[in-house]
């Protein structure tokens, strides 16, 4: 594994990539929320721009930005669809930290996403079509977004419209397996009122029986210049699916099937001024699930009854921040959720409510309340000093409260590079499932989960030959140690669990000249309590050509000791993965693509029993008025 990581860094040290992930003289919402160089935060931001999310022609954000954000990984058990509940894919870590328990927090324009029972975040609700841009926190970011953002946080920046006139994009694709793909979007700027529309449709068989999967939904954002410093937007999407989980290649199953709808909506009211700005927001989002169980194929008996779920994490936000001084910046916050969330069991036949004992231990009907207020402070001491700190009190209404602090220093000992210093918390409260469902349920005595955040990172951006040539470099070290974590002991749940976890992220990239760019990135991971879906060595190489009409984009991918089950049946994988899209701008309009993934046909899973495709391929039109 060290040999494939010194050819990596041997190789990027010459050739880095076209990606946002590294600017340093980017601006970031994530991790403050007022715009912010991120040269000023003690916090690794990685920014990952549309551009960079729509040139490998993915209708998911999560792919992408799996490629270009070291210590992330993304579970997958098919070419397209991920699903929920057994069987699933779509399972987020970041640094062994697992948004499938709920400690990586996925956001939308800073407003939480997760399912209101299980408390994880919902992967297919996670679409291109409403992404201006996506940013990616990693460590806790727990004092602005609260519970769940203990391990870091993935915030999807909607789309926009700046500029007057009128813009339609058409996406449609075909390929492997029967997979289609369509898109269409509709953006509108005139004067103070603007506008996007956007709908997706997508269907696959996949690559086994049993396993097909189909999604539509769609995203709407109305936009209103109130005055030069007033401005407000409401803004809803929606999308549903159906799935099939085919189970394990040694244990196939019938009818495991999956109806699910997610949504959210939100309005928000924001003010700029020249040293102030601030937003309010009320958002409500929501989910309604209908699943089959299935049955075992080899003998196995068909399911009487269907689960079915509602949730929903409705919240009003505010914050103002404010330039007090000179370098100064200070931003205080409130924030208010009500989780709810509720279980049942139908008769498949009749849709009337199944009451048996057993159905009973596992359903639940649950309303818990979450308020909190934090502040955050930070200050340029001099032209190469800043330090930062903040505090947040979170009181959430069966585990009662937790304070949560958060303290950084940045260095600039030259221009364009930044050393950075942090120490932060994270926590997770109890979910709906934990406290209230199964066997295991325990809502007396459960507390959050806790975690510390120990980072030391490196940035620096070069000019190498010219203004179409740069490089930018990047190194972090971090450790985290954590406790309190909800574990079944003896049939019931309480905190017991710890996480202990160190590794080494590097990235790098450089743009050669108008034609050619290269990207990498790698990530170092030890575990003292190894997790499913944590890599222990992840890197990832990928170049950009552009010439004239065409472009080219290629990225192989290497794992080594990617979990893919831990405790005494511990097993793991190790991969290479080349996936490469070709672009051709046929006319001004219109234009043509390629896309081609696990192109050396590598044999691997990533969930355990679930055999991923071979090489697939997808090709599709673009077309642009």
């Amino acid at each position: 594994m060290f040999s494939v990581l010194v050819a990596f860094v041997a190789t990027g040290t010459f050739c880095f990539a076209q990606t946002d992930s590294l600017s340093l003289q980017e601006v970031v919402v994530t991790g403050t929320r007022n715009a912010t160089d991120v040269r000023h935060l003690p916090y690794t931001v990685n920014v990952i721009s549309r551009e960079t999310l729509t040139e490998q022609q993915q209708t998911s954000v999560l792919p992408t930005v799996m490629q270009q954000v070291p210590g992330l990984f993304v579970t997958s058990r098919s070419m397209m669809g991920y699903g929920v509940s057994t069987g699933a894919a779509g399972g987020l870590s970041l640094r062994g930290v697992t948004g499938g328990a709920g400690q990586l927090l996925v956001l939308i324009d800073g407003h939480p996403q997760y399912n209101g029972v299980y408390g994880h975040p919902i992967s297919d609700s996670y679409q291109a079509l409403m992404a201006e841009r996506v940013e990616v926190l990693r460590g806790p970011a727990s004092v602005l977004y609260g519970s769940n953002a203990m391990g870091g946080v993935l915030n999807i920046v909607t789309r926009s419209m700046h500029e007057d006139g009128v813009k339609t994009h058409i996406n449609l694709g075909a390929g492997s397996y029967g997979t289609v793909q369509t898109e269409a979007s509709n953006q509108i700027r005139s004067g103070r009122f603007s506008s996007t529309v956007a709908a997706q449709y997508s269907r696959t068989d996949n690559h086994r029986p049993n396993m097909g999967f189909e999604q539509y939904g769609g995203y709407v954002k109305l936009g209103y210049d109130i005055s030069d410093h007033w401005n407000a937007a409401i803004d809803l999407d929606l999308t549903h699916w159906n799935a099939s989980n085919p189970g394990t290649v040694t244990q196939p199953k019938l009818e495991n099937d999956q109806w699910i709808t997610r949504g959210a909506a939100c309005l928000t009211i924001e003010n700029h001024y020249n040293k102030t700005s601030g937003a309010l927001s009320v958002y409500d989002n929501f989910g309604r699930h209908k699943i089959n169980d299935g049955y075992n194929a080899d003998g196995g008996t068909p399911q009487t009854d269907l689960f079915r779920s509602k949730d929903a994490v409705a919240g009003v936000s505010w914050y103002q921040s404010a330039q007090l001084f000179e370098g100064n910046r200070v931003t205080v916050g409130l924030d208010y959720q009500h989780i709810y969330g509720r279980a049942w069991y139908t008769n498949r036949e009749t849709g009337e409510t199944v009451t048996t004992q057993r159905r009973l231990m596992q359903s639940a009907h649950s309303h818990e309340n979450e308020v909190a207020g934090y502040v955050d402070f930070r200050q340029d001491i001099t032209e190469w000093l800043t330090i930062d700190a903040g505090l947040r009190y979170d009181h959430h209404s069966t585990a009662g409260g937790e304070w949560v602090p958060q303290a950084g220093v940045v260095l600039r000992p030259v221009e364009t590079g930044a050393l950075k210093a942090s120490v932060s918390k994270g926590f997770r409260n109890p979910n709906t499932r934990e406290m209230y469902m199964y066997g295991t349920a325990n809502h007396d005595s459960l507390r959050a989960e806790r975690l510390w955040n120990y980072e030391l990172s490196w940035r620096h951006s070069l000019d190498v030959g010219g203004d179409l040539q740069s490089l930018t470099y990047g190194a972090n070290l971090f450790y985290i140690k954590g406790d309190n974590m909800i574990q079944a002991v003896a049939g019931k749940n309480i905190n017991t669990g710890e996480i202990e976890n160190y590794g080494l992220e590097l990235e790098a990239e450089y743009r050669i000249d108008s034609h050619w760019s290269v990207n990498t990135n790698h990530s170092l991971l030890h575990m003292k309590n190894p997790v499913v879906a944590a890599p222990t060595y992840k890197g990832f190489l990928g170049a950009n050509f552009n010439y004239q009409k065409w472009s080219i984009i290629a990225g192989l991918q290497y794992l080594n000791g990617l979990y893919t089950a831990v405790g005494k049946d511990e097993q793991k994988e190790n991969f290479c993965l080349l996936n490469a899209t070709v672009n051709y701008a046929l006319c001004k309009n219109v234009g043509l693509w390629l896309r081609g993934e696990n192109l050396l046909a590598q044999s691997y899973e990533i969930n355990l029993g679930y055999p991923m495709p071979r090489a697939t391929f997808m090709g599709g039109v673009n077309i642009n008025i």
